[in-house]
């Protein structure tokens, strides 16, 4: 199988995309991830790649994208990310002017930094930490060792340290040319067989002044709406203890966001407990009063109880 993704490749000689990023495994939740940063527009589209109970793959210096569903198929048939990788240099002819690093749901992790990657350009694996650095055209030859002491460093769920990660490269100097865009995908480490449940994290930057940063605050947001989801999930099951603490988490995570008391309302109507819902409804209404009209939707959808003096009273929060 694999010598036929192996097939002769002639060099492709695009623009580079001048990049530094990381791939790595969390040995506790064996979640996997890739984050990645570039002065190149949709960096996220070409560099990073994973799928759950798999593995995850970095391709960039001249990217070839095909590392990225190649390395995937030939984890998924029970290659290790080493054989995976050394298979795929050995079919390309212009395998010096790659970087790429591959990680598999079994924490085997390789890179490779071609002679032809345009300087200063490395990469750090360590097989005992599960992860792999990589970066090329950066401002300094201390980017990618700053990048593999943060991750070492770092504490929290794997999403989080691969934003200390990129934060650290942009502390060490970075790209020379400046930044673009950011990406971050994180995957379970069991695939259940629903990759929209298995995708964790998938957040891309196209363009931005600061994509770093803004990926961050994605990030955030993420956090969030897994909370509630986690919320609504616990609403299905009619767990509302746990639905308010999920709901309450997320708004703690985004307090900006209305939509997130907005449905704890609903939800503390729902069951019952009218009197704690009514100042969350003011508070909604005056800060955005047009979710005052999702009120007799909800109650036509059967989301909201269709208790006419209760929705009098909600009206009247407006």
């Amino acid at each position: 199988m694999l010598e036929k993704m192996q097939a002769k490749k002639q060099p492709q000689l695009a623009r580079p995309v001048s990049t530094y990023s990381i791939v790595a495994r969390d040995p506790a939740t064996g979640e996997m991830g890739v984050a990645v940063q570039s002065h190149w527009f949709s960096v996220g589209s070409v560099v990073p790649w994973a799928e759950a109970g798999v593995g995850a793959v970095a391709t960039q210096a001249f990217s070839d994208p095909a590392y990225g569903p190649l390395g995937l198929a030939a984890m998924r048939a029970g290659r290790s990310a080493p054989d995976a990788l050394k298979g795929l240099l050995a079919g390309d002819q212009g395998r010096e002017l790659r970087q790429v690093a591959m990680i598999d749901a079994n924490g085997g992790v390789a890179g490779h930094t071609g002679s032809r990657c345009l300087q200063p350009a490395g990469n750090i694996t360590d097989s005992e930490a599960q992860f792999s650095v990589q970066a090329n055209m950066m401002a300094n030859d201390r980017v990618w060792p700053a990048m593999a002491k943060a991750y070492r460093e770092a504490e929290g769920d794997l999403a989080g340290r691969l934003i200390t990660v990129l934060e650290a490269a942009e502390a060490a100097g970075g790209d020379i040319r400046g930044r673009q865009s950011a990406a971050l995908v994180v995957v379970s480490g069991q695939s259940t067989g629903k990759p929209w449940v298995d995708r964790r994290f998938d957040l891309r930057v196209e363009d931005h002044p600061e994509p770093v940063a803004e990926l961050k605050r994605l990030v955030r947001l993420q956090r969030a709406y897994l909370h509630m989801n986690a919320g609504d999930l616990a609403v299905e099951k009619n767990d509302v203890v746990a639905a308010n603490a999920e709901y309450a988490m997320a708004e703690k995570l985004a307090p900006e966001l209305v939509e997130i008391p907005f449905w704890c309302a609903v939800t503390l109507v729902n069951a019952g407990k009218v009197e704690e819902a009514l100042p969350i409804f003011r508070d909604v209404f005056e800060r955005e009063k047009m979710w005052a009209e999702l009120i007799p939707r909800l109650v036509e959808s059967g989301m909201l109880v269709n208790d006419p003096a209760v929705i009098k009273r909600i009206f009247e929060m407006a």
